[in-house]
């Protein structure tokens, strides 16, 4: 068992943990995945953040952008999830200990995060009464709207999470690129496509 508790063992596990680093190897279908995710998300939150600063019509098409690529990347999520559970597809990880099971705990933490905020942004379309748009092609609510208050705090929510998100995935890069330029180990190389593993 190990009992270091030298500042900077502790620093490395607390980074590897915020980089969600469980030491398990993944394909390529994993790492695009990973990466779309990334570009999607960043996307989504330009955009959220930006559109209060335009006119109407162009203000509209920020917005239908903004529920389009979140479709995508809800199906992005959906892919990832069978893709992870799916046998076969990730070498099993070096070791099994704290460190390994607190690092795979922040990966399951962004999933259900992303989750979350994929269904409350549908909901909050919907709660509405208004119909999604995904590129032009209008998805109907299927529910009544909810009261004014409840589509409030829906989108309260849906903000929340998306800050938590970024906070997180900024957390999460953070720690990548102190492991890669700082500790010089595997954790960032491992979801990067065509580079040799160390």
């Amino acid at each position: 068992m190990q009992h270091d508790k030298h500042p900077s063992t502790l620093s490395n596990a607390a980074t590897r943990i915020a980089a969600g680093d469980d030491r398990t190897s993944y394909d390529r279908i994993s790492i695009a995945l990973h990466w779309l995710t990334v570009v999607l998300v960043l996307a989504q939150f330009a955009l959220s953040q930006v559109w209060g600063f335009f006119p109407r019509p162009t203000r509209h098409v920020l917005i239908v952008t903004h529920m389009s690529f979140g479709i995508l990347l809800t199906a992005v999520i959906v892919m990832r999830i069978v893709w992870r559970l799916s046998p076969g597809h990730q070498a099993p990880v070096a070791s099994s200990g704290w460190v390994e099971l607190a690092a795979k705990a922040v990966h399951y933490l962004l999933y259900v995060l992303l989750a979350a905020e994929a269904v409350l942004g549908f909901v909050l379309r919907w709660s509405g009464n208004e119909a999604m748009s995904f590129f032009g092609l209008l998805i109907a609510p299927p529910f009544a709207p909810f009261s004014k208050a409840a589509h409030h705090t829906i989108g309260e929510a849906h903000e929340f999470i998306g800050w938590a998100i970024i906070v997180l995935a900024a957390a999460h890069a953070a720690a990548a690129m102190f492991h890669h330029f700082v500790v010089r180990d595997a954790v960032l190389t491992r979801m990067l496509p065509g580079l040799k593993r160390r």
